[in-house]
Parts: structure tokens; sequence; C-alpha cells
């Protein structure tokens, strides 16, 4: 009897976020996955996470009268934080309930973006102009939150504050570039070349700085093919998230509960479903990016029988003959006989009984 190994044996991730990118990865190696960092941006230091989400559950629980949205990308990088940790169904729902201020139409529209209608804009796209308006109002005994970039308080809070109201800073991380260029540039080529089963994605300025960095390097149609001949998958933690990859052509995978729990879970039903392997004589087959699994254990392939492998699999049980082998092995060697040679190792491997001899035509994948 047949031992399964773990789900994801063989499997191989690209993780291109930094933040929370440890934690992600242990949880996929768990699984049996090979995991590779190489974030498209970097996080400066000095923001403070736990801070920015014990403050954005403060809102949710006290409800705030008003929020001030001073930054379309604060904004955004604030939904996807309370995305990634869970909180974002639960902070849009009391933004519908809340009187949103916006600095300016780049606030205004990245509240629109996300459904929601701002109910007055400063057209000068000044905090000064916002805090006369609403010191002129009244904000005595109001808790106000003010979403930050960066920067923190530019004197907003501080009027606010002196005119009696409660203030909630939300200071939302800034982005950086990457921490190692070279790496970056090195898993997007690595990811045209077929490297990866899967890239992920836990931001939308990540991923539109991913996008930019793919095209940089001239590889957008080799992984568009890749995408849509399903050999590779994009994902993304929510819809935020998703966006960029969306315009850019793509049709990422997102699960249902914009959590980062949620993403591994998709991750392992995705490249760990069995109904994806071929049935075999001796067990459920999977070829991925860059090895091949029996019943989720990975097999000891070589370049070249890998690649025969998976041109078998591509229509199990079509005969393909030692020529047509030839050309999707690796190297340029017009030798009929390093196909054979390339077969019978991979016969070692799996057995006569998974590749079969259709004799003066080629060979074949057996199915069960």
């Amino acid at each position: 009897m047949t031992t399964l190994g773990p789900v994801l044996s063989g499997a191989r991730v690209l993780v291109t976020a930094q933040r929370r990118a440890g934690d992600f990865s242990v949880a996929l190696e768990r699984r049996g996955c090979d995991v590779v960092v190489a974030p498209s941006l970097g996080m400066e230091s000095h923001i403070d996470e736990e801070t920015l989400l014990a403050q954005t559950r403060r809102i949710i629980d006290l409800h705030a009268d008003v929020v001030v949205i001073t930054t379309g990308i604060g904004f955004r990088g604030w939904l996807e934080t309370a995305e990634v940790a869970g909180l974002s169904h639960e902070l849009l729902a009391t933004l519908e309930d809340t009187r949103l201020i916006a600095r300016g139409p780049k606030a205004r529209g990245a509240l629109q973006a996300a459904g929601l209608v701002p109910d007055w804009v400063a057209e000068s796209e000044t905090s000064a102009e916002i805090a006369d308006f609403l010191v002129a109002e009244g904000v005595r005994g109001q808790t106000i939150a003010v979403q930050h970039h960066g920067a923190g308080d530019d004197g907003l809070e501080s009027r606010l504050s002196g005119a009696g109201a409660r203030t909630v800073g939300l200071v939302v991380c800034r982005w950086g570039p990457p921490p190692d260029p070279d790496d970056l540039v090195n898993s997007i080529q690595d990811t045209a070349d077929g490297g990866f089963d899967a890239v992920t994605f836990t931001s939308a300025p990540g991923a539109a700085a991913w996008i930019t960095a793919m095209r940089a390097a001239g590889v957008e149609d080799e992984i568009l093919r890749l995408t849509k001949n399903g050999r590779l998958s994009l994902l993304s933690v929510g819809p935020v998230t998703a966006e960029p990859l969306r315009v850019a052509g793509f049709e990422p995978l997102v699960p249902e509960r914009a959590r980062l729990g949620a993403l591994v879970r998709l991750i392992v039903v995705h490249l760990g479903d069995d109904a994806a392997s071929v049935p075999t004589p001796v067990g459920g087959l999977r070829v991925r990016a860059t090895a091949a699994t029996l019943d989720h254990q990975e097999l000891a392939l070589s370049r070249g029988s890998l690649a025969i492998l998976r041109e078998l699999t591509r229509e199990p049980g079509r005969v393909r003959s030692r020529e047509q082998l030839l050309t999707v092995m690796p190297g340029e060697s017009d030798d009929p006989h390093a196909a054979e040679v390339a077969v019978a190792r991979l016969r070692d491997v799996v057995g006569r009984d998974v590749v079969r001899t259709v004799v003066k035509r080629g060979y074949a994948l057996a199915l069960a």
C-alpha cells in the first residue's frame, strides 16, 4: 500500500510579499511545498502594523463618528492590511455607516473604488481645509479617525482634539523599493521559464509593482501564456489585492474570505486537488512546475525525464514518437536515442506499467 506524502509535495510557490512572509512560508512548507520569497516591494521598518490593526479594531468597536481619508494609496494600504488580518468586511461595514471625509480627488476615488461614498471632499487637498470645515461644524465629543500615510499627524488631529474631539490616528505602512531587486528580477524570469506552480500576492501595491517589474523584464507574454494553459496560477489574498492583476489581464484566484489563512487553504485545495492528478495503474500522477509526484510522493527525475513525463501527461493515452519527445527535452540534441535514454530513466522511477511502448510508434502514458 502506497503511503501518501504531504499534499503539496513537489509544488513550488513564489511569495511576492515581505509582510508576514515567514508565517505564510511556514504554513505552505508544512504541507510539503517549496517556497521562494522575493518581495516586489519593501516596507519601512518604523511602521507599527500591530498598532494599526489595534486602532482599526478600536474604530470598529467605537463606531467612529467621522473617518478622514487623506490619501488614496494610504486608504488602499489600510484596507489591504485589514484584508490580510481578516478585518476587511467588518471595517467596510463600519465605514458604510460612518461619515467619510476625503482630502482631494485621489482619496475620493479610493473610497469609491471600495464601494464607499464620501460625504464631503476637500477640493484644495489640504488637511487645513478639512480641519476648518469640521471645527466650524463642531466636533466636541465626537470620535474622529484620521488615516495618515506614513507621516503621522500633520496638524489635523491636533486641531480636532483641540476642538474637543477624540481622535484615532492611523499610520498606514509605507512602501519602498524591494529589499533585493536582483531576487525580484530573477524570480520573475524563473516564473516566465515555468519554474513555479503559483505566485501569491497580499497587497495591491505589491501586485502592481510585480506587474511593472514583469513588464520591464519583457516576459509578460510568457507568463500570460503559462496562466492560460494552466501551468501557472496567480492567487490573491482578497479582491483589493487582485485588482491590479485583473487590470493587467490575469485571472487571479481569490479566497471567499480575505484572510491569509484562507489563502493558504485555497493554495492547498487548488494545488493539492487529487482530481487534477492523472490516474495510472500505480497511483495518482501529477506533474508540477519543477517536479512530479505519485500519490503525493515526489519522484527523483532528471530534467529530461520530467519534460517527457509532462508531455505524456498533457494528453494521457496519446502516443508520442521519439522525435516528438525530443523536441520538448532540454538542450538541442537531434538524436532520437536521447529520448529513448530519457524514457528508460523515467521508467526506472515510475515503472513500465506507467509508461508503455507502442511498437513502431512511440510511447504513451498508461491510464488506470
